[in-house]
């Protein structure tokens, strides 16, 4: 398993160290999404080439970049700290990228997702009411264009969990298991795996 400073130095780009000077009770910190983590979700086989990925917060662009990079997928991250956007921009321009990535700066609540989106990325970006805005701009897009979608949830917060796993819309499927990856066997270390049901498939389950 390669280290993160060879995969910074594979992927010709800068994205470690947390930075939490922006952080507030609405935002929460910066911090990268340990490579190893990432070589997981890459080989379960849960995003495939022909998929396009939403990336929250997404920082300096690690996970955006790292994926297209592996998978072959398109990407999109979306970054509110014009700073860290700036920085992603920078790594934008790395090889690696494969003219597949894109990041925008704004707010994730109002972000117009494009119809090809299928696959969404959290690291805990924000705070939960902020993610509910997020996941109605979802299901609104899902209504527009009926796709399968995926959601991932990575280190997820008690109450996101919570809050997903009672959610009318969304499946749970597998969590991807992170826990021998990392000493302590931290029962968070896992990326939660949701598929969002359609209007018409909850109407089924109603009757």
């Amino acid at each position: 398993m390669m280290s993160e400073e060879e995969w910074e130095r594979l992927l010709a780009i800068r994205t470690s160290g947390r930075d939490d000077s922006r952080s507030d009770g609405e935002h929460h910190p910066y911090e990268p999404t340990d490579y190893c983590v990432l070589e997981r979700l890459a080989n379960s086989g849960l995003i495939r080439k022909k998929n396009m990925l939403i990336d929250y917060g997404s920082g300096k662009g690690r996970v955006s970049i790292f994926l297209a990079y592996q998978i072959g997928c398109r990407s999109i991250g979306v970054e509110y700290d014009e700073r860290l956007f700036q920085k992603a921009m920078i790594n934008a321009e790395s090889l690696a990228a494969r003219q597949r990535v894109s990041f925008v700066l704004g707010d994730a609540a109002t972000y117009a997702l494009p119809d090809e989106a299928d696959c969404y990325f959290f690291f805990n970006p924000f705070a939960l009411h902020t993610l509910k805005r997020v996941l109605g701009n979802i299901f609104d897009s899902l209504q527009r264009v009926p796709r399968p979608l995926r959601l991932f949830f990575y280190y997820p917060y008690k109450d996101v969990e919570s809050f997903l796993n009672q959610h009318w819309r969304l499946d749970a499927e597998e969590p991807v298991d992170c826990r021998d990856l990392f000493d302590g066997n931290d029962e968070r270390e896992k990326i939660l795996v949701y598929s969002v049901r359609t209007m018409e498939n909850t109407s089924i389950l109603s009757r």
